[in-house]
């Protein structure tokens, strides 16, 4: 399963497809241009226990590495994902 991304500028969302269906997915919206604002995050139950809640924040965090952006986790998943991941701690706002 691939994760993709898009992103308008003003907002995203990391996701997964299947069969033209969104199976997984994690939405933020724009804060500035250095901050993003994790908002969302659903995966179907069908996926439930794979852990791609997780993959789905790591790929923001990745991505916040790369354009030197800050994250602020206002979604309780992603929140319990970054307070329990000590090296995810750089990119947090």
């Amino acid at each position: 399963m691939e994760i993709q991304h898009e992103d308008n500028g003003k907002k995203g969302v990391f996701f997964i497809e299947e069969n033209g269906e969104i199976i997984a997915e994690m939405t933020y919206v724009w804060s500035g241009e250095d901050k993003i604002i994790i908002d969302h995050t659903e995966v179907s139950e069908k996926l439930g226990g794979k852990g791609i809640g997780k993959q789905l924040v790591h790929k923001s965090v990745e991505m916040a590495r790369e354009k030197h952006i800050k994250i602020l986790p206002l979604c309780p998943f992603a929140k319990r994902v970054f307070d329990k991941t000590e090296e995810y701690k750089d990119v947090l706002f």
